[in-house]
């Protein structure tokens, strides 16, 4: 059963033995609830604790992405999503191509997770 409805039947035999004591029968009107006895709080809570939990994070995290990618340049050195360590030769637009060892990868940006070291575009 529904907590609210074994509220009801709990409160029911009071109403009666109030209702006999005092001589008089209540009306068939429903009362008033409260704000908190209705079934809409707990769906409004769910919303609110998924924003703060699960969205605002994300979106947190999306725009820290977009800053580091918009920073990459020439000569930093990054780690990818993979685990590759290397350092920027070239940055295009969706692109990064980097060296790393005697290797050359043409990667694409979303993959670089992080700039370890910031680097000037000359190297010696």
């Amino acid at each position: 059963m529904h907590i609210y409805c074994l509220a009801d039947v709990a409160a029911a035999p009071a109403a009666a033995a109030s209702t006999a004591a005092t001589g008089t029968a209540t009306t068939g009107t429903p009362t008033q609830g409260s704000l908190f006895n209705s079934p809409m709080v707990p769906l409004i809570l769910m919303v609110v604790a998924f924003y703060f939990l699960l969205i605002r994070p994300q979106q947190q995290q999306a725009k820290r992405q977009a800053k580091l990618l918009s920073a990459l340049k020439p000569g930093d050195k990054v780690s990818t999503a993979t685990g590759i360590i290397g350092v920027v030769v070239t940055v295009k637009d969706k692109t990064v191509t980097l060296r790393s060892g005697d290797s050359k990868f043409e990667l694409t940006k979303s993959s670089v997770t992080e700039i370890l070291e910031t680097g000037s575009t000359t190297e010696a």
